[in-house]
């Protein structure tokens, strides 16, 4: 049995955090799924720059949407809605197989609207209505400014990827504004099943301390914190609110472990897949850690539903001079302007193949 099924065995879902026409069209997206139990996608600014940049797939398309009269913003979310629709018709099985627990695949609202609670729903409303499909989940950001958005969007019934949390309050936060729009759909006598997960990023935590923690606490911060996320979504998930809710039908929103490439070359590069095995949650992973997991990875034990060692650890970072809530607020905010700096580029890309292509015959 390979690790990446294994995995599955042990009630993780394991998802690809890439998107590429590529991978659509060659059959590599269909391979991961029948051989290495991928069962969703995820994607964001940065994977659609990506893929646009390095990539002609897409120069057909944009010349033709160009000539059209589309550009910009515009023009991006028409050719990504025709990469999503296409993986979520390749992932309708499994989420027709799991009753809609499973085969999610995302796309993210513009990153500009990070702050902007209004737009951001707006936006939404308007990527779902036009992906047509119900297996597409709507990325939403959880600042501040996201969460009336995120629980708009689920009292409206839209499925949400609330993204770029980075710490068990922010998940706490998210969670709880996920469970107010079913909470509100219940009163309202609507269906309360409405898919959701909320995304945790990883990485970024060990990353962002690499200069300022002991060399024997490196690549521990990522997971302490997970740790400790984990057992507030099992504590939440077991609360009396969330009790009453599934008595009412409401479908759990799963955590999703996020940024769990490793990115420190003296590391095992299946470090946060191997730590962070937990049932009844999701991780996406790029390609190459994907491939490299089935190749040699090896499943852990799975997380202990009350933290484990998260709190002792976290207070050796806090010796170390790391304080973890302010770096929690940091890293969204760096989050948020990684993903707009990207988004900026992406639409750069476009400009640039659109003007270029439209002087070809």
């Amino acid at each position: 049995m390979t690790a990446t099924k294994q995995l599955n065995e042990l009630g993780q879902s394991l998802w690809l955090d890439n998107i590429t026409r590529d991978l659509l069209d060659n059959g590599t997206l269909q391979r991961y799924i029948d051989e290495l139990s991928v069962t969703g996608l995820t994607s964001n600014p940065t994977i659609f720059h990506q893929a646009i940049k390095n990539s002609q797939s897409y120069d057909s398309v944009i010349q033709q949407k160009f000539k059209n009269g589309q550009a910009g913003e515009q023009l991006f979310f028409e050719v990504a809605l025709e990469d999503i629709t296409q993986a979520a018709d390749k992932f309708r099985p499994v989420w027709d197989k799991t009753d809609g627990v499973d085969g999610w695949v995302s796309l993210e609202v513009s990153p500009l609207l990070a702050y902007d609670t209004e737009s951001t729903l707006a936006a939404a409303k308007d990527l779902h209505a036009r992906a047509g499909r119900p297996n597409v989940l709507i990325k939403i950001p959880g600042t501040k400014e996201g969460l009336p958005a995120i629980e708009e969007a689920t009292f409206a019934g839209i499925p949400v990827n609330v993204t770029l949390l980075f710490s068990s309050e922010h998940y706490v936060d998210a969670a709880e504004a996920f469970l107010r729009g079913v909470e509100r759909r219940i009163e309202a006598d609507l269906n309360p099943a409405v898919g959701s997960v909320a995304s945790l990023f990883i990485s970024r935590w060990d990353r962002a301390i690499v200069d300022q923690a002991p060399e024997s606490l490196h690549n521990k911060l990522g997971v302490a914190v997970g740790q400790r996320a984990y057992k507030a979504y099992v504590d939440l998930l077991n609360s009396p609110r969330w009790q009453r809710a599934l008595n009412f039908g409401a479908r759990p929103q799963r955590l999703l472990w996020a940024s769990t490439g490793m990115k420190d070359p003296n590391a095992p590069d299946t470090h946060y897949i191997k730590s962070l095995a937990s049932p009844f949650t999701v991780n996406t992973i790029p390609e190459k850690t994907l491939l490299a997991f089935a190749d040699h990875g090896e499943v852990g034990v799975a997380l202990p539903a009350c933290g484990g060692d998260s709190e002792s650890l976290l207070s050796e970072f806090e010796t170390a001079g790391v304080d973890v809530q302010a770096l929690a607020a940091k890293l969204q905010k760096d989050g948020a302007e990684s993903f707009v700096q990207s988004w900026n580029e992406l639409m750069d890309v476009i400009t640039t193949k659109s003007e270029s292509l439209a002087k070809v015959d």
